[in-house]
């Protein structure tokens, strides 16, 4: 569920992007950027999670039973 809202939140981004250079409705710069810096921001905390998790991971696999 995360994910897709991380997903959801790139392509709002991608598509505010994209807005932004249509000249006949050009989207207000400040839009555009605080959509990229969302999904830049949701994107690199879901990156963490990863790692974290992948780190535990691999301490748990480096355990002896």
């Amino acid at each position: 569920n995360t994910l897709k809202e991380v997903n959801d939140l790139q392509i709002n981004a991608s598509e505010k992007m994209r807005d932004g250079f249509n000249p006949t409705s050009p989207a207000d710069l400040h839009e555009v950027m605080i959509a990229v810096e969302e999904a830049n921001i949701a994107f690199q905390f879901t990156m963490q999670i990863r790692n974290r998790l992948v780190d535990a991971y691999n301490e748990l696999m480096r355990m002896q039973v």
